[in-house]
């Protein structure tokens, strides 16, 4: 069973929703309280992020990245990686190759 168009929780502060995959590609809206954190993990997916409202602090393999509203940063695959957030209602459209089938089907 698909949870495509549901909102679900991931970490403390922090819930998701798949909004469309394909055979390839995949786009997940990501909703965070402030100072809610994406815990550091890594994946063979390439990634990229959209800022869609407040700002977020990216760790990605030890380095420390700013983004803000309307900024995007790309993840490579299989690097180590997490996220805070640093405002309230902070928001992420994150892009996922090839997709993202753990999360897909849950």
């Amino acid at each position: 069973m698909s949870n495509l168009g549901v909102w679900e929780p991931a970490e403390p502060g922090v819930k998701r929703c798949i909004l469309n995959a394909a055979d390839s590609l995949m786009m997940m809206e990501v909703h965070f309280e402030k100072g809610a954190e994406g815990y550091e993990h890594s994946h063979p997916h390439e990634q990229m992020s959209y800022c869609l409202r407040g700002s977020f602090t990216f760790r990605i393999d030890g380095k420390a990245y700013a983004l803000e509203a309307g900024g995007s940063i790309a993840i490579p695959r299989n690097a180590k990686h997490g996220v805070t957030a640093l405002e309230e209602n902070s928001a992420l459209l994150d892009v996922f190759t090839p997709i993202r089938e753990d999360l897909l089907k849950r």
